[in-house]
């Protein structure tokens, strides 16, 4: 039977040393800011939002959410962006998606300072961590909440094979290349990979992230691999479910993310870390 990786234990340790770095930012005269714009009424998105500023505010973060109507214009919401960019009590900002469709997300994307881009995604940011940099600079909170599970649990990354399955701009490319930089030898699978298991069962380490329920089953896997399940699926009976067979996998893989409590959790834990790094690295510190 797999190694259950445990996400809610490993976020609960990750936020309480992010409390511990807000403190000493204190101590400095420095609070950390982020804040969180939402545009629109969808349910998930009004949902996370929620969970992202109670963490914040749990943690010592100064945290704003503007709340923007749907009708908001491109040019109107890049204008808020903005005034965050030159807040400097703000040292994270995020635009939540889904976006309306009238609104080109990469154009706010870009709006975004890449020195205030909390969530990894500005091309700058894109770019330094394809070149493996080792300048300070924000990545996709997921794929760096994973990593930092495969290094807590001990898992070796360099030198084995990692398969991703999907390339999202928010997981699947920047999983890739993290797992790239850490010496893995890495295959990008997606939708129009052909044989797909047979990719798949080479994996040493598997990161799925498809929003495909259960795409993944127990004979796709090799016996041993780590399994990292980044799916958020309903099921049949509505219940909340991943894109890997976990009753199925478990019984072949080494270890493996559940979900709920595994991926999720990881990824709130890391937005705030980050906005507690950006925090570090900002010219407001006088450093």
């Amino acid at each position: 039977m797999a190694i259950l990786i445990d996400g809610k234990q490993l976020a609960k340790e990750l936020n309480e040393q992010t409390k511990q770095a807000v403190l000493a930012l204190q101590q400095e005269g420095v609070t950390p800011g982020l804040a969180v714009v939402i545009v629109g009424e969808d349910p998930a998105s009004q949902i996370y939002v929620r969970s992202k500023r109670k963490k914040a505010e749990q943690l010592g973060i100064h945290s704003i959410v503007r709340e923007l109507p749907a009708t908001i214009s491109e040019a109107e919401l890049i204008g808020v962006v903005e005034q965050f960019n030159a807040d400097p009590s703000i040292h994270g900002i995020l635009v939540q998606s889904p976006l309306p469709k009238h609104i080109a997300e990469p154009k706010v994307v870009r709006a975004i300072l890449p020195t205030k881009d909390v969530d990894g995604f500005h091309p700058l940011n894109v770019g330094k961590l394809y070149a493996n940099t080792n300048l300070d600079y924000p990545v996709a909170c997921t794929p760096k909440g994973i990593m930092t599970m495969l290094e807590k649990y001990h898992i070796e990354v360099a030198g084995k094979e990692a398969v991703v399955v999907g390339r999202s701009n928010i997981v699947g490319r920047p999983m890739a290349a993290l797992l790239n930089n850490a010496d893995a030898t890495v295959t990008l699978t997606h939708r129009f990979t052909q044989n797909l298991s047979d990719f798949t069962r080479r994996a040493d380490i598997l990161v799925v992230a498809t929003g495909v329920t259960h795409l993944i089953k127990k004979t796709d896997v090799k016996p041993g691999a780590t399994v990292i399940d980044v799916g958020m699926d309903r099921d049949a009976e509505g219940k909340l479910t991943g894109d890997v067979d976990f009753d199925q996998v478990q019984e072949v893989a080494g270890a493996i993310t559940p979900v709920p409590g595994g991926v999720g959790p990881m990824t709130i834990a890391t937005l705030m870390q980050q906005t507690v790094e950006l925090a570090k690295w900002s010219d407001s510190r006088g450093k």
